[in-house]
């Protein structure tokens, strides 16, 4: 059975659960899931999880992200982006300059109110349901971390491409929602690309057309182990892998190194899990060996 990662290049209009449904097709393979969502208007980087992969699905949602935006300034949407009902334009005249000053302002923490278009549950009821209906609720206001933001070009006179590296629920259309607010007339998301996720990106990434094509497709597969990739090796012994294999905690003989997480092989090189190395103890924190 195929076990491992594969980065789809998500094409627009597709949702990330159209991607994995797919690939389950294309694979056999029920246990199929993917880290971050792209909404359909978005393309570009989508981890999907195959197999025993799926395990680390957990992990992979937790890293930064980064992004290209088309920002269209003097436009506000009720999706916040050019996919919604237009609310109000406003004429625009905003310089490079004027821009850059106002993108310095959200670097760094900054609070965001989640859109309505959004899946975040309000008393149990999701946004966009509600949204469709009409109805606004109020949303407390989120802490995220824009690490860079940074102008790429213009595009004409209200149309601008911005790159955002961010934390974890950032949402990019409300980051151009808020800088049009900020520049006194309004801005919306035109387009939005990502261009990297979970540690991969767009060149680790290729597009549903190639796997379709493949004549194996589990050769595109990456082995779930090229996620935990920037943690230290340890290589266990027979004795201690059965043990890791039993779901035992492991007391090495002699301290690793280092402490913290890391990747734990067997010596016959298959992955077995990812551990926490305390002084010389051992404790799995995900398995992934095969049964």
């Amino acid at each position: 059975m195929p076990n491992g990662i594969i980065v789809i290049d998500k094409p627009q209009e597709w949702t990330s659960m159209d991607v994995c449904a797919k690939l389950r097709g294309i694979f056999r393979e029920k246990r199929i899931g993917h880290a971050g969502t792209l909404d359909p208007m978005a393309t570009g980087v989508l981890p999907v999880f195959v197999g025993r992969a799926t395990r680390a699905v957990e992990f992979a949602g937790e890293g930064d992200k980064e992004y290209v935006a088309g920002l269209r300034l003097g436009l506000i949407t009720n999706t916040q982006d050019t996919s919604g009902q237009t609310l109000e334009q406003r004429h625009v005249c905003v310089t490079e300059e004027d821009l850059k000053r106002v993108l310095e302002q959200f670097q760094g923490e900054i609070s965001q109110v989640p859109p309505m278009y959004s899946a975040i549950k309000i008393n149990g009821k999701k946004l966009y349901e509600l949204a469709r209906k009409g109805k606004e609720v109020e949303r407390p206001a989120r802490k995220v971390t824009i690490h860079s933001l940074t102008l790429e070009s213009r595009e004409g006179e209200a149309d601008f491409t911005i790159r955002v590296r961010c934390s974890k629920g950032t949402y990019v259309r409300t980051l151009c929602h808020d800088i049009g607010q900020a520049l006194g007339c309004g801005g919306c998301m035109s387009s939005l690309r990502r261009t990297m996720a979970a540690g991969f990106t767009l060149d680790d990434a290729v597009s549903l057309e190639e796997v379709q094509q493949a004549e194996d497709p589990a050769a595109l597969l990456l082995s779930v182990d090229a996620y935990f990739s920037g943690r230290p090796v340890l290589i266990l012994k027979p004795e201690l892998e059965k043990k890791v294999r039993n779901g035992m905690t492991v007391i090495l003989p002699r301290t690793a190194g280092f402490d913290g997480e890391c990747r734990v092989y067997g010596e016959s090189g298959e992955f077995l899990a990812l551990g926490r190395v305390t002084g010389k103890k051992l404790e799995t924190v995900k398995s992934f060996f095969s049964v």
